[in-house]
């Protein structure tokens, strides 16, 4: 169903409304439940499709339609199943980072787990999965029906607000009292009203008010209090939303009070416009018309003050994830060059013996390669070897490790049947499968994904330290995280990995006891991952005339501050003929998206120093950014002043254009301002056609299929 433009071609019983919603969902009832729900509420929807079984259109193609589809303002997805999960994983983080996705996923839960040798595989449930998924994508993930209502609800008439501080203004102290457990249980905040908030109401209402938040303003409230007192709260600056709720009473009329709150809100403008509004009348039959005034006002409104807050909260979690997506890495705290060839050795051995799990040994030495300290395990054959052994340790046996303020953690990773390797972090020791301390991750990972998985864990708290016990090296906890990363983003025949326990503390970590299980894998290892993994087979040193040398390589998440440095060194004239307009400066929203690229669609290759320093200067970039079909791709270049005139130019569109050859794209095309004679000519060059923008005069469209 498209309702914006009549049409129809399906077995509901009711014409959706139009709006700005895409609903794509693999169950028809669900829609026709969701439809009938929406419409008796004011709610419309841009697009309604079922993708059913997905013999063909699946998520991942709804998705990269409905992305760049500007009558979808958000998109919502019901998901019993994925199918392709690396063109879903793309297509989601570029959905996600355009405008809000909520997805609910069904069959949480399985009647049996798949027994498993390693604790990870017992650990590592599917459903755990798809959350992890769900997150790295930066989607929103609810539970349930009434819950999938209230994001429809929630994302058709809500503003954008900017923080997480609610405000409660209600006129039953109960119901404030259970709005404000709600939210805690939810881990959301109250916000903090301000002296003169207080000095305000205090003005307005009557002595017996709550003087605090939630605002009881007493059960005799006419419409005028709540006036008054929503007028107050909305100047307060340290209020991001406001929550109003109302319980009937015979003294004052709820429908009266509705609409005082809307005319209030009208009249207040920007202030208004500026904050989350969330409102819950009480009661069934003496709340439908109330319900209706506030659907037609664009108002959210919800049954429940429980309903309210959850409505809240998926805002507050759609925006941090937003966020988490956004925010740079920081730099690797050391540089580490893994020893792959070794590590490759000592699978291949095992694999060659017809052997599927590794010995302590073995596993010990394949974590060694990857820089992941270890305890020092010896292997003995004989007996004779075990005595020679023995007469080098002091003790005849191992050394005990002592170390007393250290945490027992685990650190896996396990095969997933959709989704590929993933990593597993928690709390470890025997009872690890009791315990269920966990947080799971998709690969490959940066210092920030991992502390984010980290936080995801109760132990976490407990490594920051407490009670006098000090801080365990959060650093290289994450580190080990990224290494174990970078093992399986190499080695394809890794097919689960236990490290269990890894010991940390302030000294750092150490891995007591390990396993690997190998199994000779049909792709190559980055295939396997469903998010592409840092290409370094592309890195390439290059020699300039002059003599001097440059290191060509993809770019990286951690490159954002080096890549701000190189815009705020072009002049206004180089700026203008990269990006076509004028700009004063670059948004780090929009830096974070220059540099946090998914390498399966798009490609930036750039200039910098060939050295190991953690921040290298960025000195030119070249990128091309396909369609989902990778029918074509659109290109740019950008090359600093000082290295003009050295062949970069010319360097840098050949690479491209093999790289885009190797990928199978049919067209390279781009925009060049008429004035951009360089670039013109580097096209002419290279045998690109050019035509003349229907739409601009003063910019030329160059293409070159290949």
């Amino acid at each position: 169903m498209v309702p914006g433009v009549g049409l129809n071609a399906s077995f509901g019983h009711i014409q959706p409304l139009k709006g700005n919603i895409a609903f794509v969902a693999q169950s028809g009832a669900v829609q026709t439940s969701v439809l009938d729900w929406a419409t008796s509420k004011g709610i419309g929807f841009s697009h309604v499709v079922s993708v059913g079984n997905m013999s063909d259109v699946d998520f991942g193609d709804m998705l990269d339609y409905l992305a760049t589809d500007f009558s979808a303002k958000a998109i919502l997805l019901y998901i019993e199943t994925v199918t392709h999960a690396r063109k879903f994983m793309s297509a989601a983080r570029a959905a996600a980072r355009m405008k809000p996705v909520v997805v609910v996923k069904t069959g949480r839960h399985s009647e049996g787990a798949r027994a498993s040798a390693s604790h990870t595989g017992a650990l590592a449930g599917a459903d755990e999965v798809y959350n992890a998924a769900f997150q790295r994508a930066g989607m929103l993930r609810v539970m349930d029906m009434q819950a999938l209502f209230n994001a429809v609800e929630t994302l058709a008439m809500s503003h954008p607000f900017p923080g997480d501080r609610l405000a409660i203004l209600t006129n039953g102290g109960g119901m404030g009292v259970l709005a404000t457990d709600v939210l805690i249980d939810k881990k959301g905040r109250l916000a903090e009203l301000s002296p003169e908030t207080i000095a305000s109401l205090n003005s307005v209402l009557p002595s017996t008010w709550s003087h605090n938040n939630p605002v009881d303003i007493i059960d005799d409230a006419p419409p005028s209090r709540y006036i008054d007192a929503l007028k107050a709260l909305l100047e307060d600056e340290g209020v991001d939303a406001l929550l109003v709720l109302n319980c009937p009473t015979a003294v004052a009329s709820s429908t009266e009070i509705a609409r005082a709150v809307v005319d209030t809100l009208k009249e207040s403008g920007s202030k208004a416009g500026s904050r989350g509004i969330f409102t819950s009348w009480m009661g069934m039959d003496s709340a439908r018309e109330v319900r209706k005034i506030f659907a037609e006002n664009r108002i959210p409104t919800y049954e429940t003050p429980a309903e309210a807050i959850r409505g809240f909260m998926q805002v507050v979690r759609y925006r941090s994830s937003q966020e988490m997506l956004m925010e740079t890495p920081p730099n690797i705290p050391e540089v580490f060059e893994p020893e792959t060839d070794k590590a490759r050795g000592i699978v291949n051995k095992a694999l060659s013996q017809g052997r599927i799990w590794l010995t302590k040994t073995e596993a010990k030495a394949v974590l060694a390669a990857y820089k992941i300290p270890v305890v020092q395990t010896y292997e003995a054959a004989t007996a004779e070897q075990a005595g020679e052994i023995a007469a080098k340790l002091r003790e005849s046996l191992q050394p005990m490790v002592r170390r007393p303020n250290a945490r027992e953690l685990i650190v896996g990773v396990s095969d997933d049947v959709q989704f590929g390797p993933v990593i597993l972090f928690g709390q470890g020791g025997t009872a690890v499968e009791v315990i269920q301390d966990k947080a799971i991750a998709l690969p490959p990972l940066n210092m920030h994904l991992a502390r984010e998985v980290m936080s995801r864990t109760r132990v976490y708290r407990l490594l920051e330290g407490y009670r006098g016990k000090p801080a365990a090296d959060l650093d290289s906890i994450a580190l080990t995280l990224v290494k174990v990363s970078q093992l399986i983003s190499d080695i394809a025949d890794i097919s689960e990995l236990d490290i269990n326990p890894l010991l940390a503390d302030e000294q750092g970590v150490l891995a007591l006891d390990a396993r690997i299980k190998v199994v000779k894998s049909p792709l190559a290892a980055a295939q396997r991952l469903v998010i592409r993994p840092y290409p370094k087979e592309l890195e390439a040193a290059i020699t300039l005339s002059d003599g001097q040398t440059l290191l060509i390589r993809p770019i990286r998440p951690e490159d954002e501050p080096a890549y701000q440095v190189l815009f705020s060194r072009l002049s206004m004239d180089e700026i203008r003929l990269r990006f076509l307009h004028a700009m004063q400066f670059l948004s780090h929203e929009m830096a974070a998206r220059l540099t946090q690229i998914d390498y399966d669609r798009e490609m930036a290759l750039v200039l910098c120093e060939p050295t190991a320093q953690k921040e290298p200067a960025l000195y030119g970039v070249v990128r091309i950014t396909a369609d989902p079909d990778n029918a074509r791709a659109e290109f740019a270049i950008l090359i600093h002043h000082d290295m003009t005139g050295m062949g970069l130019g010319p360097m840098l569109m050949r690479r491209i254009i093999n790289y885009a050859r190797s990928r199978g794209i049919g067209e390279l095309f781009g925009e060049v301002l008429e004035e951009n004679r360089p670039m013109l000519r580097i096209c002419e060059a290279f045998g690109f056609k050019k035509r003349r923008d229907p739409e601009d005069p003063g910019v030329m469209i160059v293409s070159l299929v290949l």
